[in-house]
């Protein structure tokens, strides 16, 4: 943690809130229910920019969350910061995203795009060697810039005395000589971009403001990894029908991919922010039956959390969609060990479930953030904590901030902090 250097707080200030969150993660009663502030793309709107500022105005956009934290003053805060330059995604070109100023209005959020950039017949070239099939077919079909890599000749090649010559050869072409310097140029693009906008979570340490979630550790649901970015949500659904087998198969081997990655990395140092993110997407009660839950997703879902909590981290799923019949399962999770973040999941059911066993927040929606009056807001607030908050285990939050008007948001805070107490 750095030095407080503002009056917006202070080193006794960030204690303050980060153990306010800690103590509700851990199933203690705070003096009150934390507030979680997902900034996202609600900076713009709040202080007036483009969204596509993300991409390419790092100070100005820089500047925006620092206005919107400092002056909303959260217990604890997601921004979205030190990302990717825009120009440098331009010369790549990712087949997936689109992104404000690119493909999107410069004042409306990202867009995803999806694809299948591996068909179901390629289980058996990814099962049996995944960094030549990322290498040589994935990131070719995700990539417009990478698509003369499809052409090299297998990695396995360069096992033989003479396996370099067929890459030298490839690496004189026009296609891949292109290629490469449009790489260089992206990393260079990529590496300015970061040097104006770097040590922000610092900063706002500095200024009393804990981080969600800490940049030293990923990790994911196998089966969404798979969903999200290889088979595409129509193959994996039909792959549970078709291909059950080798489905099985790719998330046992992300699996234990991402417990070796947990269990290489050294654990969080004492005092530093221990949370770590998850998004999970396709395991809601809308996209798989229980059975198919139990066989293709939780199970290897549940190894990762366990992994993270023995490593001394702190699990926070974002359990998109509605997960109204899956909550028994997460009572398989160690007491007060994880945050539960739920999108749409009944709060009375949560609570009836998962209370006294797990902390957990749930989104605030955003139609009422956008379109409600700061009344409406006020009042599901104040009734969201009676149903929620009693006894502790519970954290305010809202993630559908886009096009969030300031005043509502402004609201579902102060009613946080003015109903949340618990003296």
């Amino acid at each position: 943690m750095t030095k407080a250097t503002s009056i917006n707080g202070t080193a006794k200030e960030y204690a303050e809130r980060d153990n306010r969150v800690n103590e509700a993660i851990a199933m203690k009663v705070p003096d009150r229910v934390p507030f979680q502030l997902w900034v996202g793309y609600f900076a713009a709107r709040y202080c007036g920019i483009p969204c596509s500022a993300a991409y390419y105005e790092p100070e100005k956009w820089r500047a925006a969350n620092y206005k919107t934290i400092t002056e909303l003053e959260p217990d604890v805060y997601w921004a979205q910061t030190a990302g990717f330059s825009g120009k440098a995604m331009e010369i790549l070109g990712p087949r997936q995203m689109r992104w404000p100023g690119f493909g999107v209005s410069p004042d409306h959020s990202h867009q995803m795009i999806e694809l299948e950039p591996m068909k179901a017949e390629d289980y058996d070239a990814f099962l049996s060697d995944p960094s030549d099939f990322i290498v040589r077919s994935f990131l070719p079909r995700v990539l417009e810039s990478a698509a003369p890599m499809a052409k090299l000749p297998p990695f396995r090649s360069l096992l033989f005395s003479m396996g370099m010559a067929p890459y030298l050869a490839r690496f004189t072409l026009p296609d891949m000589v292109e290629m490469l310097e449009k790489f260089r140029k992206a990393a260079e693009l990529q590496a300015e971009w970061q040097t104006r906008d770097v040590n922000f979570s610092e900063e706002m340490a500095g200024l009393g403001f804990p981080d969600y979630t800490t940049p030293l550790m990923m990790a994911g649901a196998p089966f969404d990894m798979i969903s999200d970015f290889l088979r595409g949500m129509r193959g994996s659904m039909l792959d549970m029908y078709r291909l059950p087998d080798k489905l099985l198969d790719a998330c046992d081997m992300l699996c234990k991919q991402n417990l070796t990655m947990i269990k290489s990395l050294p654990a969080p140092e004492e005092g530093s922010v221990k949370r770590v993110f998850l998004a999970l997407h396709r395991g809601s009660d809308g996209f798989m039956n229980l059975p198919q839950f139990e066989k293709f997703y939780w199970p290897t879902l549940k190894e990762v959390l366990l992994a993270l909590i023995d490593a001394g981290w702190t699990p926070c799923p974002f359990f998109e969609g509605t997960w109204d019949q899956r909550l028994e399962y997460l009572l398989e999770l160690p007491k007060g060990k994880v945050l539960c973040h739920f999108a749409k999941t009944d709060p009375e059911k949560a609570k009836a479930i998962l209370g006294g066993h797990l902390c957990f927040m749930i989104d605030v929606p955003g139609f009422l953030l956008q379109t409600g009056t700061v009344s409406e807001v006020e009042d599901y607030c104040r009734n969201l904590i009676k149903v929620c908050g009693k006894d502790g285990g519970f954290i305010m939050t809202a993630t559908a901030l886009d096009e969030a008007r300031p005043e509502n948001v402004k609201a579902m805070i102060d009613t946080t902090r003015r109903y949340g107490r618990y003296a």
